[in-house]
């Protein structure tokens, strides 16, 4: 069958995922959540493509299988739990372990065994297993992005279905005998230069989709443990599992030699040609901040007597809304540039202006931001919760940030995504903006007000863990 999607020579994983997410979006082949850009992707079809698991005379045979927590893999955990068999689970980001076992109730019934296998199920209806449960993984359901029929796989990009089945490796829970499914559209098979594949990447087995079954008879070795080469410290920190399975390798003397970590897998956060360095703020330009200082500029050369013919144009930007003083200038610092020069910025992989920002708009506010931190470090965070914006306004010399969500409901999503989020030592404070707390626009995005902080410059120092998938 000839690939939907054509891939030229000569192109990276990221322009393969760049291609999919497009043609997924364009062609109106995705569900809830959206845009995909940054996801595996929800597609129509999906349950059929998981319907196929039950075929599959390795799933029949199949004790333990373990599964990943992505929307458009939730059939696949029903009819696992279904079939009687044992599921396993990541933990989400693996911030609080490997993953988890599902434990439905005695007795469920299809209706329960459906909320089992839903995101939030996974979280009410699971038990913690450890690095030193001697598990045996017999089946492996993954998400892809893009794969071909040779077996290569592509993810969203952070590696953690690469460094799941790395992990499992090291304890003993896979081997060569473990078969690996994947289940996409049939968009998403295309063809994936075997150049592109490193020795960590994960190659699958079976390839499910609405339409067929395809077995890859994929030649390359899967991962046989971690390479500790391709992580850093950073990661370390991020997922504190790594440090014990580190620390286990080490006794057992391995070769644990860190290395400076795979190259970001995104796109390169500057898309025009690089602005004017302030020789004010030499080392502070980064994406929004340059709005800041224009607007600091243009306020201190404001004669007062004009002072009320600034708003004008402010209103502009966030009509709708009941502000105060405040308010309004924050808003003036966050327009500032975008509605001059509709300056681009990256939101989920895309690139989009402020024309193109959609009415019903839901701003989220973030604060504490300490001292130092860059930009590309926050939208790393946000892209590891999911909780990547249609806009980001960083005003980091004023220790904040706001996260712009096409709706209500995807900004109380990602406001539960960075609750507890702690960046260099300090808790970051997220919430509705002002202007969204006072709308009287329904939704559970205003059921709950939350306080404005003292002060839009406060950091609380923390120890919490930074804390979905590849």
């Amino acid at each position: 069958m000839e690939p939907l999607i054509k891939i030229n020579p000569g192109v990276t994983k990221w322009d393969i995922r760049q291609k999919v997410w497009d043609y997924i979006e364009e062609n109106n082949l995705a569900n809830f959540p959206r845009p995909v850009h940054n996801r595996i992707p929800n597609f129509k079809g999906a349950v059929e493509a998981c319907n196929r698991l039950t075929a599959l005379q390795e799933f029949k045979s199949s004790q333990t299988i373990k599964i990943n927590p992505d929307s458009p893999q939730q059939h696949a955990r029903f009819i696992t739990l279904e079939a009687h068999k044992t599921l396993l689970v990541p933990t989400p980001r693996l911030r609080s372990g490997l993953f988890n076992k599902i434990v439905p109730p005695q007795g469920a019934n299809k209706e329960q065994l459906r909320t089992c296998s839903s995101s939030q199920g996974v979280k009410d209806f699971s038990v913690p297993i450890g690095l030193d449960a001697k598990v045996k993984v017999d089946l492996v359901v993954v998400g892809s992005v893009a794969v071909s029929e040779k077996g290569f796989r592509i993810g969203k990009g952070e590696g953690f279905a690469d460094l799941e089945y790395a992990m499992m490796a090291s304890m003993g829970a896979v081997d060569e005998s473990t078969v690996v499914v994947t289940v996409v559209h049939d968009c998403q098979v295309v063809d994936i230069p075997e150049e592109l594949m490193e020795k960590h990447d994960l190659t699958v087995d079976y390839i499910l989709t609405p339409s067929r079954v395809i077995k890859t008879n994929c030649l390359s070795p899967k991962p046989q443990g971690i390479i500790w080469t391709k992580l850093d410290t950073e990661k370390l920190e991020k997922i504190p599992i790594l440090k014990k399975l580190l620390a286990l390798e080490e006794q057992a003397g391995k070769d644990v030699t860190l290395g400076a970590g795979p190259p970001s897998a995104g796109p390169p956060l500057q898309t025009g040609p690089p602005k004017k360095q302030s020789r004010r703020k030499p080392r502070q330009k980064a994406i929004g901040q340059d709005s800041e200082e224009e607007a600091k500029e243009e306020k201190s050369k404001e004669p007062q007597p004009n002072a009320r013919q600034r708003p004008a144009r402010v209103r502009k930007e966030s009509r709708g809304s009941e502000g105060d003083g405040a308010e309004r200038r924050k808003r003036k610092a966050q327009s500032g540039r975008n509605i001059k020069e509709k300056s681009p910025e990256e939101t989920g992989g895309q690139v989009v202006t402020q024309s193109k920002i959609p009415p019903g708009v839901t701003t989220v506010y973030l604060g504490g931001i300490p001292t130092g931190l860059r930009v590309s470090e926050l939208k790393t965070s946000l892209r590891e919760r999911e909780a990547a914006p249609l806009r980001l306004t960083w005003q980091g010399a004023q220790h904040r940030a706001f996260l712009d969500y096409g709706n209500p409901e995807a900004a109380e999503k990602a406001l539960e995504a960075l609750q507890g989020l702690s960046l260099n030592g300090h808790l970051l404070q997220a919430e509705l903006a002002k202007s969204q707390r006072r709308s009287k626009r329904p939704g559970p995005a205003n059921r709950k007000a939350r306080p404005a902080p003292a002060s839009d410059a406060e950091a609380v120092d923390s120890k919490s863990d930074v804390h979905e998938h590849d």
